[in-house]
């Protein structure tokens, strides 16, 4: 993916709570080619997906479609989350975006940069980084896609509220995105050719130039505030849409 003008966007998590996050949603990719050339979504877009080898959950149908759309008209590129990495070839091979369950390398200008969601790296308690392994492990993907997707959906809505994530304290985000913070710092310290690191993950919005021209961006939640950012020319801008 290449783009001169930079938009991030992540931690939507549709399909949970209100509908209207959904709808703005769909009118903010109305309005992406208005903000940038380019589409970058930082992981956890629903609140789970699955790609079955037959099969398109329902819940994502209209956000997928737009997608879709949107995808014949600029670059669009995809990371998983914990709660959407499972996304196989589907994005690729049916509607012609670019999805990688992990990290993924691309352009803004002359510029490289990278996005990854951000889950199992600072985790502060160690059962996340176990679940994250867990959830991740081929045999797992291949048992949960050999049931029937209502059987699979079903399963996900009962044991969320025991494998999702609860609900975190100020000071738990707080901490869990200066974590975040230091480990982006230490990871554009580490590869200098590197000007962008985008991330999700930790529910809080932030833009820091660690060094002139270098930038870590968290775009923050979506579902808050209906919140993204834009880049261009080495430098990042935060926002809020309004519909």
């Amino acid at each position: 993916m290449h783009c001169q003008r930079l938009v991030l966007v992540g931690d939507a998590h549709l399909g949970r709570g209100s509908a209207l996050a959904e709808a703005a949603f769909l009118d903010f990719l109305d309005a992406v080619p208005r903000l940038g050339d380019g589409l970058v979504i930082t992981g956890d877009l629903f609140e789970f997906w699955f790609s079955y080898a037959r099969v398109i959950p329902r819940r994502g149908a209209r956000v997928v479609g737009a997608l879709a759309h949107l995808g014949r008209t600029l670059p669009i590129l995809l990371v998983g989350g914990n709660h959407d990495r499972w996304g196989g070839d589907f994005w690729q091979q049916e509607l012609g975006l670019e999805f990688s369950p992990g990290s993924a390398r691309f352009q803004v200008g002359d510029q490289s940069a990278e996005v990854i969601h951000g889950d199992g790296l600072t985790e502060g308690h160690w059962s996340g980084k176990v679940l994250g392994g867990v959830l991740r492990h081929r045999a797992t993907i291949a048992l949960f896609g050999a049931l029937h997707p209502d059987l699979g959906f079903w399963m996900v809505d009962r044991l969320s509220g025991v494998l999702g994530e609860r609900e975190r304290t100020e000071q738990e985000i707080a901490a869990s995105a200066a974590r975040q913070e230091a480990w982006a710092r230490a990871r554009l310290a580490s590869e200098p050719t590197l000007s962008l690191l985008a991330m999700g993950h930790t529910h809080r919005a932030a833009a820091v130039e660690v060094a002139p021209g270098r930038l870590y961006v968290n775009p923050g939640p979506w579902f808050d505030g209906y919140r993204y950012a834009l880049v261009e020319s080495g430098r990042a801008t935060l926002d809020s849409y309004s519909r």
